[in-house]
């Protein structure tokens, strides 16, 4: 593959007190083959007057504006108009290390029958940024099963060759709203060939405002619908409504449904042959992590507890936490003082293995 073009995907909607760090994150890349397609979706703040102010001094943003139509319609529209061979997305809240692009164009000048690639992120909160760790969940297992049970890439991480997808593929599926990356990824790592590069290339924005955290039950639900189409694909289960239904609602009843269902599919995947049945299991095992996350949520310990009890998964759960939940079963009052004061620990614990980000992004003005 000779010196490609990238075009990098940029979706924006009411990006306002990001925008210029984004857009500056890409723009001072040390690969400068590339383009922006920017894409305004009916923003109502300052976003479309910072676009144009950066349009400016650089032609290699390319704007449109028009009303609004929701994420997965601007993605689409925008892999429409893009012209690089590779396709690299962007989130107007995240901030990309110099590097990002040349360090991923040269996987696929190595790779040139990759068709996608991802890489992992630190994570920007306020002020200060957190260190993400590689996950050795990628290190041995199968990319193509683990994109089963959950989102391989952080989808602002993701480049894709159109060397080698059909453009008939490339593309973001409506009926899968809030999780159409995870939709995305599985269908092209059943096809093609994947890798994630173990590198931080993205400084990750958290913040309350994020598409993620405004939509986080419908994401949690389209999720589960993907994981149980793609087990019932495999021939591996076929009563997926139980997974589905605690994706709805949280209650004794679909929580007892959820565990039994998951310790049968555990059963399954064990007679599976030893080639794949490490990946399998390192999907199942992240599967159980994301309905304990979903079941915890409801600020309910009873019901976590039923779930760990049924699942017989006590020992999968950090040790305070353990403490805290296993009370609930007769004061459950103390396991939500417990969580509580988890939540404030972690917190605490964040903030000591961050540093500032100015230490790490000392160029970009990051609100």
């Amino acid at each position: 593959m000779v010196t490609p073009l990238v075009s990098v995907l940029l979706p924006i909607y009411n990006a306002g007190p990001y925008l210029a760090a984004a857009l500056g994150s890409i723009l001072r890349q040390d690969y400068d083959r590339l383009e922006i397609i920017a894409i305004d979706d009916g923003s109502t703040d300052n976003s479309l007057q910072i676009l144009q102010n950066y349009r400016k001094s650089d032609s290699r943003i390319s704007i449109i504006s028009r009303e609004n139509r929701g994420l997965i319609a601007t993605l689409n529209e925008g892999l429409a108009v893009a012209r690089g061979e590779l396709v690299a997305r962007m989130d107007a809240d995240d901030v990309a290390y110099p590097w990002r692009l040349s360090r991923q164009v040269d996987v696929f000048k190595r790779q040139p029958d990759l068709a996608l690639c991802g890489a992992g992120v630190d994570f920007l909160l306020g002020s200060r940024i957190i260190r993400g760790r590689p996950d050795p969940v990628f290190k041995d297992n199968l990319l193509r099963i683990l994109s089963m049970f959950f989102t391989i890439f952080m989808h602002p991480t993701v480049v894709y060759n159109r060397n080698i997808i059909e453009e008939d593929i490339l593309y973001y599926d409506e009926n899968y709203k809030h999780a159409e990356d995870f939709d995305l990824f599985r269908r092209l790592a059943d096809r093609y060939p994947a890798a994630m590069i173990p590198e931080n290339l993205i400084a990750y924005r958290i913040h309350g405002d994020s598409v993620t955290n405004r939509h986080k039950q419908e994401m949690r639900r389209t999720h589960l619908k993907i994981v149980a189409e793609n087990l019932e694909r495999e021939g591996l289960e076929q009563r997926t409504r139980d997974l589905r239904d605690i994706g709805d609602a949280v209650s004794t009843e679909t929580v007892r449904r959820a565990a039994e269902w998951l310790l049968a599919l555990e059963e399954r995947i064990s007679r599976l042959p030893a080639q794949t049945r490490p990946s399998f299991e390192a999907g199942t095992l992240n599967l159980f992590y994301f309905l304990y996350q979903l079941i915890g949520d409801e600020m309910q310990p009873l019901l976590t507890h039923e779930f760990l009890t049924r699942t017989a998964k006590w020992d999968l759960i950090r040790r305070r936490e353990r403490y805290g939940l296993r009370a609930s079963a007769y004061a459950p009052w103390f396991s939500l003082v417990s969580m509580s004061a988890t939540r404030q620990v972690d917190a605490l614990s964040r903030y000591l293995q961050s540093v500032p980000a100015a230490a790490v992004l000392p160029s970009y003005r990051l609100t």
